[in-house]
């Protein structure tokens, strides 16, 4: 038969961890309801972890953020989809996806668009365009910043069209 972790058990193991990289109050009630602590002491233990700095939402959002558009190439929907299920509360939301720096942004989807535009096989540059923007929708992208990016994207690809007959 397993032995039931304690309070003090569960404190420990969740600090090493939140020690190791950053992790939100969700991810650490949903371990200690695997573990079979019950919600009294999952409450202690999280409001031990958040005063101790452990656990930080926002620094945790931040994080999130900025690894999933820089390394996943996520638009700003799809990680506010993710924050969300995260259990992630509106307002840190807001505050860190207003942070994103749009160079940086727009940074990310353009070399993905040309990257994709490059494997579409299409009869023409409207079935070409729809299936791009299809795409980047799909990556949580918004409307206007792709269209942005595939005007842009559309004269860079006609030059490499250019530079390859040249």
């Amino acid at each position: 038969m397993k032995k039931e972790m304690t309070e003090q058990e569960a404190y420990l193991r969740l600090a090493a961890l939140c020690a190791q990289a950053e992790h939100c109050e969700q991810e650490m009630r949903d371990k200690m309801r695997r573990w079979g602590l019950d919600e009294t002491a999952q409450d202690k233990v999280v409001e031990r972890l958040t005063k101790e700095r452990y656990i930080d939402e926002e620094r945790y959002a931040r994080a999130f953020v900025k690894d999933k558009i820089r390394y996943n190439k996520w638009g700003r929907r799809k990680v506010q989809q993710a924050l969300w299920m995260k259990h992630i509360s509106d307002d840190i939301q807001q505050q860190v996806l207003d942070e994103i720096d749009e160079k940086e942004y727009l940074d990310v989807l353009r070399p993905l668009l040309k990257q994709k535009r490059k494997s579409i096989k299409a009869e023409s540059d409207y079935e070409l365009n729809q299936k791009l923007v299809r795409f980047a929708l799909s990556r949580g992208f918004g409307f206007d910043i792709i269209r942005q990016c595939l005007d842009v994207n559309k004269d860079d690809f006609d030059e490499d069209l250019d530079d390859e007959t040249d």
